[in-house]
């Protein structure tokens, strides 16, 4: 039986799965990182090499939970967060922490390239506008802050693809994550030479760009003494995050959208061609199926958020966790189940580290609106499910003002776990939510990405036929999902409201006491 591997490099953790050609999972493994790096307000860095020790530990685990050999896994598939800048110089080594795609820091470079390419020429030569999550800011901040590394650095790679070096040797990256650094040409599917003329950014120092399901690179034999991998398997190019997930969603025809509730939040639709929001609210990136494209649509703080609220105000709940192995964020979920659909009026902006769709805005800040006496912590819990659904139907309402159909949403990420969450999301986007036999997302889209490269299946649309199962589907009830209609219409008019509060809080933050 041949099996396929895909391994998702996540802001959080490193994910390994075995897959079989059924598309059921027989083995896998998560492995942490360590918190993020936050050296400033809005900075957000990691160690590339963590990203590395994590794979190899993910790696061996995951195999031997399978009960296969190494030998066994016909080929492997990449995937990762998006637009991390990882700098390596010429003898392969890394020469700062990563800048992650959360990072706030770049908005003074995002206003340069804007400047100096044109708004409009900017969408048409890369599909997007300048905004701080991308990884072309980035680098300019490292070349505008840090001169002397920048002249040192001979490499720029993307998380996943700093694992690729790791595993084949081999300087690769697929044209989905590559779309993310707006230094990609989306139409064309290749580099732009026209943005890295203007940008004055050397093209040696950008790994090759290859489709989803093309051969990147083979393990080497170093890759495979760590890993217990067999030396020679080929390593597929993968996808970015989104597309990976995407794909193991099975949204890969017109029609299907997914919801991916990550530590971000992602609203993510399938095109036969580009579709381009002239306001650049939404991303146009390359698809991983060949020759097609996404659109995609994003809230910083998902899961974030909920995270956040653990970690600060529900310590209650994870030392419970703690002590008897229970889910922290069920028992916390748990306590919003006895609340009313609205949270009795109280409303949350969940922009704890900026926000990109629909504001593009990285000095946003997250509130609640609505506090009264009468609200309790349920509430506080309740709102913030609510508050990301919401953010994430700021997305689909774009998607309907560019005439993207969506007739059915499938519920993806850690979030897709709670039923409470996915019947929040239905009524609140006014869609059928589904959830699938398989919810790994990322890392499963990855192997069946290598499944495609390797010849089990013939394309991507037949690998997601053949493994994609509809579990169940959630409908909105009609009552309740008019009572989030006029919510909604408070909540999108609530952030331009305060926006201008929000800049000057955070101006007289930065002043020194």
């Amino acid at each position: 039986m041949s099996l396929t591997m895909g391994i998702d490099v996540g802001t959080t953790a490193t994910r390994a799965i075995v897959v079989r050609p059924d598309g059921h999972v027989v083995g896998a493994a998560t492995v942490g990182h360590p918190p993020i790096q936050m050296p400033k307000a809005g900075w957000a860095e990691q160690n590339p090499e963590d990203w590395w020790h994590a794979t190899i530990e993910a790696v061996r685990m995951a195999v031997e939970r399978s009960g296969a050999a190494g030998a066994e896994i016909a080929s492997i598939g990449l995937s990762g967060q998006m637009h991390g800048v990882a700098l390596l110089d010429k003898a392969n080594v890394v020469l700062r922490p990563a800048i992650l795609w959360c990072d706030q820091r770049t908005q003074p470079q995002c206003d340069w390239i804007t400047n100096r390419v044109g708004a409009d020429r900017l969408i048409r030569l890369v599909s997007n506008p300048a905004i701080t999550g991308f990884s072309a800011p980035k680098l300019l901040w490292i070349r505008d802050h840090e001169p002397r590394l920048y002249e040192r650095a001979a490499h720029l790679l993307l998380p996943k693809d700093y694992v690729r070096l790791r595993l084949t040797g081999e300087f690769a990256t697929d044209v989905s994550d590559a779309s993310g650094t707006l230094l990609f040409d989306v139409v064309k599917r290749r580099w732009s030479e026209e943005v890295l003329e203007i940008l004055q950014i050397d093209r040696a120092i950008l790994p090759v760009a290859r489709e989803s399901v093309e051969v990147s690179g083979a393990i080497s034999s170093e890759a495979a003494l760590l890993t217990g991998l067999r030396a020679r398997t080929p390593v597929i190019a993968g996808a970015g995050d989104q597309a990976a997930s995407a794909v193991g969603n099975g949204i890969v025809s017109p029609g299907l959208a997914s919801a991916t509730l990550g530590t971000s939040g992602v609203i993510f639709s399938y095109t036969d061609s580009p579709k381009m929001d002239p306001q650049g609210r939404v991303h146009t990136f390359c698809h991983a199926v060949p020759r097609k494209w996404h659109v995609m649509g994003v809230t910083q703080g998902a899961g974030l958020s909920l995270r956040w609220f653990r970690e600060q105000l529900g310590e209650s709940e994870a030392w419970y966790a703690r002590q008897t192995g229970a889910d922290a964020y069920e028992i916390i979920i748990e306590e919003a189940k006895k609340i009313p659909p609205g949270s009795d009026g109280l409303l949350f902006l969940p922009y704890l580290m900026g926000e990109r769709t629909p504001h593009l805005d990285p000095r946003a800040r997250g509130m609640w609106f609505g506090l009264t006496a009468a609200h309790t912590r349920g509430h506080l819990i309740r709102s913030i499910l609510e508050g990301v659904a919401f953010s994430l139907r700021d997305s689909i309402e774009i998607l309907r003002e560019l005439r993207i159909p969506v007739n059915q949403v499938r519920a993806s990420g850690g979030g897709s776990r709670s039923s409470l969450w996915r019947q929040i999301q239905a009524e609140i986007y006014g869609e059928k939510v589904a959830s699938l036999r398989e919810s790994e997302g990322s890392a499963y889209g990855a192997a069946l990405l290598a499944g495609v490269g390797s010849g089990i299946y013939s394309s991507v649309g037949e690998a997601a036929k053949e493994t994609v199962k509809v579990l169940n589907e959630v409908s909105p009830h009609v009552g309740n999902a008019a009572h989030y209609d006029k919510l909604y219409g408070v909540y999108r008019r609530l952030y331009p409201v305060v926006r201008g509060l929000a800049h000057e809080l955070g101006d007289i933050g930065q002043e020194p006491a």
